[in-house]
Parts: structure tokens; C-alpha cells; sequence
């Protein structure tokens, strides 16, 4: 039985299109999965086109490939080093509201 409080979704990949985020890591290519709106702000999901090297407080640096997966606690210290836009990033969020601070 469905929650009052969600609805589906089902975002297909055909035709799906990416864009930046404005003023959320512009220079990424991003997928909206929708699941914002369908769980009204509980969780959220991209897809984010690009190789990236990332630097995470504590653990150092690591290339995150196609396959890779990686967990960091909310407010854990990370930065984007390096990018490019062959592969596609699967990237999850609870809440759904989430922000991203440029030094």
C-alpha cells in the first residue's frame, strides 16, 4: 500500500536529459531522478555525468570510476578535484535538501 505522503516515479534513462545545476556544482552534468517531488523532500537522487577525483577530510584522495561506491556522513568534509564527463554518478540524498559549500 502506498504512503499518503509519496507517490511513484519512474524517471527513464531514453531521452533523459542533464543539465548543471545552478549554484550546486554548476559544472557538472546532473539528472534529476524526481524522487524529491515524489517522496515531497525525504530523499533525493541524481545522476551526474563525469570521472572524478575526490578528496575526502580524514581518508585522502580517490578516483571514483564506473561501479565505484562511496559513503560520507552528512557534513563530512569533500571536494571535487578533478572531472571529466565519461561516466555517469549515482547520487543519493537524505533529506532531500541538501547544499554544497565552494572554498
Amino acid at each position: 500500500m502506498s504512503s499518503p505522503q509519496s507517490k511513484f516515479c519512474l524517471p527513464h534513462a531514453e531521452g533523459a536529459h542533464f543539465e548543471p545545476v545552478q549554484g550546486y556544482r554548476d559544472w557538472l552534468e546532473i539528472r534529476d531522478l524526481g524522487l524529491s517531488d515524489a517522496t515531497r523532500g525525504q530523499f533525493d537522487a541524481r545522476v551526474a555525468r563525469g570521472r572524478v577525483k575526490m578528496y575526502y577530510e580524514g581518508e585522502g584522495e580517490f578516483v571514483l570510476e564506473a561501479g565505484d561506491f562511496v559513503y560520507h556522513p552528512p557534513r563530512h568534509v569533500h571536494d571535487f578535484m578533478q572531472y571529466a564527463d565519461d561516466i555517469e554518478i549515482f547520487e543519493p540524498a537524505s533529506p532531500a535538501d541538501r547544499s554544497a559549500i565552494d572554498v
